[in-house]
């Protein structure tokens, strides 16, 4: 069942299963990443794992520095303390599905983001990086 679409940027969020609808054991979104667009910044979840299976084509998520192409189809798994980001590095947009395990993370998180990034400008960096430590995301910024 489709909820709401929360828009984060360019990048949008479908949640399919949230804590409610499982308990807490699952929770599952897809995510639309169009060419170019901008993306979270680098992190690692403390409480979570989270599983990607790729949708329409191709999302590049970089784990532990390693890039890894995930294409229709595909499906990688990222353990909790991996640090990785994504990007679409592709001529056409690309969507998947984001399995989270346990449901320690749902709509929530991405709406208060979306306020943060949608608000104008150049996001607020500090601003987004509370809202992420808040729900155990644990932002990795470049040295």
């Amino acid at each position: 069942m489709k909820k709401e679409t929360i828009r984060v940027g360019q990048v949008t969020i479908d949640f399919l299963l949230e804590t409610a609808d499982s308990n807490g054991s699952v929770a599952m979104f897809e995510f639309t990443v169009p060419v170019g667009a901008k993306v979270p910044i680098p992190h690692y979840h403390e409480h979570y794992d989270e599983t990607i299976y790729g949708l329409e084509g191709v999302i590049t998520f970089t784990v532990e520095g390693t890039p890894v192409d995930i294409a229709q189809g595909e499906s990688y798994f990222i353990p909790r303390g991996a640090v990785h980001g994504f990007d679409n590095l592709r001529q056409e947009n690309a969507k998947a599905l984001a399995v989270i395990t346990p449901a320690l993370i749902g709509p929530n998180f991405f709406k208060e983001c979306a306020e943060i990034v949608n608000a104008g400008g150049p996001p607020d960096i500090e601003k987004l990086k509370i809202v992420m430590t808040r729900y155990g995301l644990i932002p990795v910024l470049p040295k």
